[in-house]
C-alpha cells in the first residue's frame, strides 16, 4: 500500500524541483542580463572639437538685400509716331547720348523748313519796316507788328524742332541697354516703354536692419555682399540711411554702394550683406555647430579625462610584482605599454549663455573658460559621461568662414 504511494510523491518532488529551478534560471538569467548591461562598457564616439582661446572677434550685423543700378531707367516715347530706325542691339554698352529710337519725322521736317521761310520774310519785313520809320515815312505801329510776327516765328520754330528732338530717343547716361520692345513700322503712343537702360559699373543694395541695430550703423561703414553662402567677394559703404522707422515692421532702410568692375551684379538680384562691426578683443566665441538648444537652455558638450583614469589600486601593483623573482624585467615593458595608451576621455554637459551670433560663430558670455576644448560635431550621439575619442579630419572650426583658427 505504500509502495503505491511512493512513486507519485517521487515524481511529484521531481516536479517541484525542474520548476523550481526553471523559476530560479530564470531570475538568474535576467539578473545577469541587467548586470551585464549595467556593467558594459559603452564605444567611444568620435568627435570633433574646438580648444576654447580669447580671440580677436569681427561682429557684423546680417541682413537680406535687393540689388539695383546706380542709374537705371525704363525709356518711353513722348510723342507718338512710328518707329523708322533701332539703331541698337541689345546688351550693347552705350555712351551718353547715343541714339536708341527713330520715329518718322518727316512733317516735322517739312513744317520746319516752310516756317524757316517765312521768318526769313518777316525779318524783311521788319528791316523795312524800321528803314521807313528812320526816314519817318512808316508808323511805328508798323515795326512793332513786323517784330511780332518775327518773335512768334522764331518760337513756332523752335517748337517744331523741340518737337521732332522728341522723336529721337538718346541715351540719358552711358549704361546697357536690354532688348528692344519694339519693331520696326510699329506706332507707338507717348508713355511707350522702348528699352531698358543700366548702368552696371557702380551698383546699389537696398536693405533693411531692426530698430535695435540702428545706433551701430553710421554713414561710410562697410559692408560686404554676397549672391551665396559660399563667399562674399562684393564690397561697399553706407550712402544713406533711412531717417524713419517703418511703424508697421520697425525695420530701417539702408542703402549701399558697391563696385561692380566685372559686371556679375544684375538690378533685382537677392543678395546677403553683412555691416562689418568695429572688431573686439578677448571674446569667447565657439562655431554655432556646437551649441545645442533645449527645453532647459543651451548647453556644450566639454572633453575631459576620465575621473577613473589612474586607480589607486594600480599603485599596489608595483610592489606585488616585486616578491616574484622570475618576473623582475616585466614591469619595465608593461610600464612602457602604459605609457604609450591614450587616456581615456569623457565628456561633461555644461550649460552656457550665449551672445550675439555673427555668420558661423556665436558669442559665449557665460559658462566657457580658457582651455576648454568643447565638441563642436557628433553631439547627436552624446550623453553626459560618454566616452569619446577626438577626430579633427572633418572640423566645423576649420572652415576659412567661422573666422576661428585651426585647431
Amino acid at each position: 500500500m505504500i509502495k503505491r504511494y511512493i512513486l507519485p510523491v517521487i515524481i511529484l518532488i521531481l516536479v517541484v524541483v525542474l520548476a523550481g529551478g526553471l523559476v530560479w534560471f530564470n531570475f538568474f538569467r535576467d539578473g545577469m542580463i541587467k548586470q551585464f548591461f549595467a556593467t558594459m562598457q559603452q564605444p567611444a564616439q568620435s568627435v570633433s572639437t574646438y580648444t576654447v582661446e580669447p580671440a580677436v572677434w569681427t561682429p557684423n550685423i546680417e541682413a537680406i538685400g535687393t540689388v539695383s543700378a546706380i542709374q537705371g531707367v525704363e525709356l518711353a516715347v513722348e510723342v507718338a509716331g512710328i518707329v523708322k530706325d533701332i539703331p541698337f542691339t541689345a546688351n550693347d554698352i552705350l555712351e551718353k547720348g547715343a541714339s536708341l529710337l527713330q520715329l518718322d519725322d518727316a512733317i516735322e521736317k517739312a513744317d520746319i523748313v516752310a516756317a524757316k521761310a517765312q521768318d526769313v520774310l518777316n525779318d524783311q519785313t521788319l528791316a523795312r519796316a524800321r528803314t521807313l520809320n528812320t526816314r519817318g515815312v512808316g508808323a511805328e505801329s508798323n515795326v512793332d507788328t513786323a517784330q511780332a510776327a518775327s518773335l512768334a516765328k522764331k518760337a513756332e520754330i523752335a517748337k517744331l524742332e523741340a518737337v521732332m528732338e522728341q522723336k529721337l530717343l538718346k541715351a540719358p547716361f552711358k549704361g546697357t541697354v536690354g532688348i528692344p520692345r519694339i519693331e520696326l513700322g510699329q506706332y507707338l503712343s507717348p508713355g511707350t516703354v522702348v528699352v531698358s537702360l543700366q548702368d552696371l559699373s557702380t551698383m546699389r543694395v537696398d536693405f533693411t536692419v531692426n530698430e535695435q541695430n540702428l545706433n551701430l550703423i553710421k554713414m561710410g561703414q562697410l559692408i560686404k555682399l554676397s549672391l551665396s553662402d559660399a563667399d562674399q567677394p562684393y564690397e561697399g559703404q553706407i550712402t544713406a540711411i533711412e531717417p524713419r522707422i517703418d511703424p508697421s515692421t520697425r525695420l530701417v532702410s539702408v542703402r549701399a554702394k558697391v563696385d561692380n568692375p566685372e559686371g556679375k551684379l544684375r538690378p533685382g538680384q537677392f543678395a546677403q550683406v553683412r555691416v562689418e562691426l568695429p572688431k573686439e578683443e578677448g571674446v569667447f566665441t565657439l562655431p554655432q555647430t556646437a551649441l545645442v538648444s533645449s527645453l532647459y537652455g543651451d548647453y556644450i558638450y566639454v572633453v575631459r579625462p576620465a575621473p577613473d583614469a589612474a586607480k589607486p589600486a594600480d599603485a599596489a601593483k608595483p610592489a606585488a610584482d616585486a616578491a616574484k623573482p622570475a618576473d623582475a624585467a616585466k614591469p619595465a615593458a608593461a610600464g612602457a605599454t602604459a605609457e604609450k595608451k591614450e587616456p581615456k576621455l569623457v565628456v561633461a554637459q555644461v550649460f552656457v549663455k550665449p551672445g550675439r551670433r555673427s555668420g558661423l560663430l556665436v558669442e559665449i558670455t557665460k559658462g566657457l573658460n580658457k582651455g576648454d576644448i568643447v565638441v563642436t560635431a557628433g553631439q547627436n550621439r552624446l550623453n553626459a559621461g560618454s566616452v569619446v575619442t577626438i577626430a579633427n579630419d572633418v572640423n566645423p572650426a576649420n572652415t576659412t568662414d567661422s573666422g576661428l583658427p585651426k585647431k
